[in-house]
């Protein structure tokens, strides 16, 4: 499946000329290919929520939903932009420890299922269900005792604001009868995030499932939902490897059929993010400015981590770059293409910040002012992720391409509009001076 991380075959200088940059362009058929992908290692039986905090765009979202998936949500928004897309209730999963009541209101008149992360979530919902006249759907959220190996961030296994003990649901907490306007029907677990290695997904799996089985006993529900989590990693840096999805696809096949001999009434799911929009994505800048500073050679570009936080390596002690190609010279400076040798080159953004770089001592060609560079893997956790209104640049143009059309789905984001949303107060004047 190495295909999936190639770039998608899009005239960029045409992009760029139409929309300007910077910009994102997402590819329709890398996302469904990467839906197949995905719904062949666990098999049709196995729904996927894709998790829109990777890339909430409407445009996004719909192309999967096309493809099968269903909408994991974690604020009103997010909730609006899958029921604006045609979402029906059942398709989707609402999550996130700190929850208002409004979401939990609005989830309860629509008939969505909560993921409740604390017992005093539960007494909210359970208030709130009874004043409607309404029983609501909940799943519980475990935080297990055991860590998943593997993860680019680890979820489980440790104090955390997310979910409950697995300590606390292994004890009887008569649902029923403290929580009469509540519904249990599911346990959810969530482990870590950019898992490369089949493996742990694998051991992940088992272990939550196992779990989940002895938490339902405990409390006396037949589950019919268990969501395992997800967090399969897509490839960023150099020497990361790609998941090998036919391996994954035997230990995960393997793992649900047990499953299901003992439990046939019971739904597995997994939820995606990452792995489903990562690989579609390439951010698009504009070289501006090119110098040399004691040495090193730095291209200037017009967008920056503004945009693209996570190429910044946050959580990372030494800077890893994304990967970073040349997608069109400027024709009155390019060499010919093939005759260039490398050099060293530091790319940053627009921003009056050091940690505004792109990628940090890269090999490419020659760079001059009107390149185009695109940063590749950048489906997932782009503009929504990244502070868009620092130095008040705004958020740039995405654009989503399928075949030889391309459609805007997000406007760049005008001064007017960036200062739309501030007051001039009164109290800013100066007082006047006593005489």
């Amino acid at each position: 499946m190495n295909d999936l991380l190639a770039l998608p075959a899009a005239p960029y200088h045409l992009l760029a000329e139409r929309f300007g940059t910077p910009l994102y362009v997402y590819d329709a058929h890398r996302l469904e290919a990467s839906f197949a992908a995905a719904q062949q290692v666990v098999g049709p039986d196995t729904p996927i929520y894709f998790s829109l905090k990777a890339n909430p765009n409407i445009s996004i979202y719909a192309v999967l939903r096309a493809a099968g998936a269903r909408a994991e949500v974690s604020s009103l928004a997010e909730l609006t932009t899958v029921l604006r897309a045609g979402t029906p209730a059942e398709d989707i999963l609402f999550l996130g420890p700190g929850k208002s009541e409004k979401e939990i209101r609005v989830c309860l008149a629509h008939g969505v299922r909560l993921v409740v992360e604390s017992l005093s979530e539960l007494d909210v919902i359970d208030l709130a269900a009874a004043g409607m006249g309404v029983r609501a759907a909940v799943l519980l959220r475990v935080n297990p005792s055991f860590q998943v190996k593997g993860s680019g961030l680890t979820m489980g296994g440790a104090p955390r604001q997310f979910g409950i003990d697995e300590e606390i649901l292994l004890r009887p907490l008569n649902l029923r009868r403290r929580w009469s306007a509540v519904r249990v029907v599911g346990v959810h677990a969530y482990m870590g995030t950019r898992m490369l290695a089949a493996p742990s997904i694998i051991a992940n799996t088992h272990q939550i499932l196992a779990l989940a089985t002895r938490i339902a006993a405990v409390q006396g529900f037949e589950p019919e939902l268990i969501d395992v989590g997800g967090g399969w990693g897509v490839p960023y840096f150099e020497g990361e490897s790609p998941l090998d999805l036919a391996e994954l696809e035997v230990g995960m096949r393997a793992v649900l059929a047990d499953f299901r001999r003992d439990h046939p009434h019971t739904t597995v799911a997994t939820e995606l993010g990452r792995f489903l929009t990562g690989p579609s994505g390439v951010y698009v800048t504009r070289v501006r400015w090119v110098k040399t500073s004691l040495g090193q050679r730095f291209a200037v570009t017009d967008g920056g981590t503004n945009h693209h936080m996570a190429a910044v390596g946050i959580g990372s002690f030494v800077k890893r770059n994304f990967p970073v190609e040349v997608l069109g010279r400027d024709s009155a400076v390019a060499a010919v293409a093939g005759d260039e040798e490398l050099e060293e080159w530091t790319v940053t953004g627009p921003l009056c910040t050091p940690n505004d770089t792109l990628v940090r001592k890269v090999q490419l060609p020659p760079l001059a002012p009107g390149d185009l560079l695109g940063i590749r893997q950048s489906g997932a956790y782009g503009p929504s992720a990244s502070p868009g209104h620092f130095l008040s640049h705004g958020f740039p143009a995405e654009v989503l391409v399928r075949g030889d059309r391309a459609d805007l789905i997000a406007e760049p984001e005008t001064t007017t509009q960036i200062l739309a949303r501030q007051i001039l107060s009164p109290l800013a004047a100066p007082a006047p001076v006593a005489r």
